[in-house]
């Protein structure tokens, strides 16, 4: 038992690692921290190995989903204060997140986690203050689950075509040995919550005779976090690194490289194509002049 934990948390530690920062963030943390409100879904482009399986399953930069819940100071409620503190040691007006990690299953966590992560942020369209308080107070509740490890698996398998895997297989997606529900992984966690109070993210929808459509909700372990992205029923915010709201046109003072050259990613810096052919043409003309030039001296001479 010891030599498993061993080799798993070894393979925890190599899935969840995430390398330095490669560049700057393209976003402005100290506008989003002061302007996000409590249940709004934060979609994170995360870096390790773990995140790059999950953004070549979903095909989606987003890998990882968490719930901003608010500040400890905000909640009126004593109990999920108390329920908050056992699950994480803060100040009460630390900002907070509740995420599922695959180390540590559901947790409460500062938003400042991710100041060094692309983030996006889906905010929930219309949602009454009651029904917010109920998708919150849902997420608390949850602390402390373990991370669903089956469910990432079977989710791989879902996304794969049947020309692969069996049919047969598809029976026994998302359930345990005694046919309920497994518990969620990150973006399944926060789709519950919501649908808890009936809250959209993306039905499925059909004609009905009777009612013109009818409505249903998704199985919440199927959500990943690019679906909140795809969603009408949430609002995309987004806080850029230089202020839109800033005398316009802004992005005419924005501090753009003079030097003409394209990033490529990956650290890549290259001329575009037409500067790179008419620098050739220019070097090729000057070899030419300078050529013609040396001749004309030696028909002189």
């Amino acid at each position: 038992m010891f030599f498993y934990q061993a080799i798993r948390n070894k393979l925890t530690n190599w899935l969840i690692h995430e390398p330095p920062l490669p560049g700057v963030i393209p976003y402005d943390f100290n506008r989003l921290k002061y302007e996000i409100r409590p249940g709004d879904v934060l979609l994170i482009e995360g870096r390790s190995r773990i995140s790059s399986v999950i953004r070549t399953i979903t095909q989606s930069p987003w890998t990882h989903a968490a719930l901003y819940i608010g500040r400890l100071v905000d909640f009126e409620d004593e109990e999920l204060q108390r329920v908050i503190r056992q699950h994480i040691d803060v100040k009460d007006n630390t900002r907070l997140i509740i995420e599922d990690m695959i180390d540590k299953g559901t947790i409460a966590s500062q938003l400042s986690l991710y100041r060094h992560h692309h983030i996006r942020i889906c905010r929930p369209i219309g949602i009454t203050p009651s029904d917010m308080h109920l998708v919150i107070d849902y997420a608390i509740k949850a602390l402390g689950q373990p991370y669903n490890m089956r469910q990432l698996l079977d989710l791989t398998r879902f996304m794969l075509p049947w020309t692969i895997l069996p049919r047969r297989w598809g029976s026994s997606l998302f359930r345990t040995s005694t046919g309920e529900p497994e518990s969620g992984i990150c973006s399944s966690l926060i789709a519950e919550a919501f649908s808890s109070v009936q809250f959209p993210i993306l039905p499925f929808v059909q004609t009905d005779s009777a009612e013109g459509i009818e409505i249903f909700q998704r199985n919440p372990h199927l959500f990943t976090p690019k679906d909140f992205d795809y969603s009408p029923y949430f609002e995309i915010i987004k806080y850029p690194l230089f202020n839109p709201d800033e005398p316009l046109p802004y992005y005419r003072r924005l501090p753009w490289t003079k030097s003409g050259f394209l990033h490529q990613d990956h650290g890549i810096l290259t001329l575009p194509e037409e500067a790179e052919k008419r620098t050739s043409i220019f070097q090729r003309r000057k070899i030419k002049k300078t050529e013609e030039s040396n001749s004309h001296s030696e028909d002189k001479e």
